[in-house]
């Protein structure tokens, strides 16, 4: 499978999404190990389904795939939904599929590179997100990231015969510090004399 270097990180880089994946994203998503985690999850997707998922990732929103660096192996996706370019906000969704790859810091790359992205090239002022109060380890690699806790829905998720409370999360443009995307660059020009002028922007 090909795979484009969009951005990239140390262990990761995101990737267009490929639709020849879909039965790979079929199978995460149907795992009972996954879908208790993914808001769409708690449904019988088959393969027809995933397919039409993928398609429209990218009609009022941004994904990605993300990509394994070392062995260019897609490991999972992320991305932006509901962008509005009125409010200049939009909501951040992520997965790792690959079960092998958890507890390894390649979602929280994952996620920073989708922030310089939403911040430093969609020019986003706000991204949240949702995430389910027993998903420990999604939380603790959004703290990481920058994310600050703004809210709970009470009893909104039912999962394991019981309710669980929904979280949200934000994160502002002025609280995110640029990792992979550098937002200076040098123009270098000429003056009448001939002599280099090093232009910053």
């Amino acid at each position: 499978m090909k795979y484009f270097r969009k951005l990239c990180a140390e262990k990761c880089y995101l990737s267009p999404i490929s639709l020849e994946d879909v039965e790979k994203y079929t199978e995460w998503v149907n795992d009972p190990d996954i879908f208790p985690f993914l808001f769409f999850g708690f449904s019988v997707i088959n393969v027809e389904d995933e397919l039409e998922i993928l398609k429209r990732l990218n009609v009022n929103g941004v994904a990605f795939a993300i990509v394994e660096k070392d062995t260019n192996r897609v490991i999972g996706n992320c991305g932006f939904n509901n962008i509005d370019n009125v409010h200049r906000k939009a909501q951040f969704g992520i997965f790792i599929g690959e079960k092998t790859f958890w507890n390894q810091n390649i979602g929280l790359e994952a996620t920073q590179l989708c922030l310089d992205y939403g911040f430093n090239v969609l020019n986003l002022h706000s991204i949240d997100l949702g995430v389910m109060e027993y998903n420990k380890r999604a939380i603790r690699c959004y703290e990481k990231a920058g994310f600050k806790f703004a809210g709970r829905r009470r009893d909104a998720i039912f999962h394991a015969g019981k309710y669980h409370d929904l979280l949200t999360y934000d994160i502002l443009a002025s609280e995110y510090e640029s990792i992979f995307i550098n937002p200076t660059f040098e123009y270098v020009t000429s003056d009448e004399a001939g002599r280099s002028k090093i232009t910053i922007l």
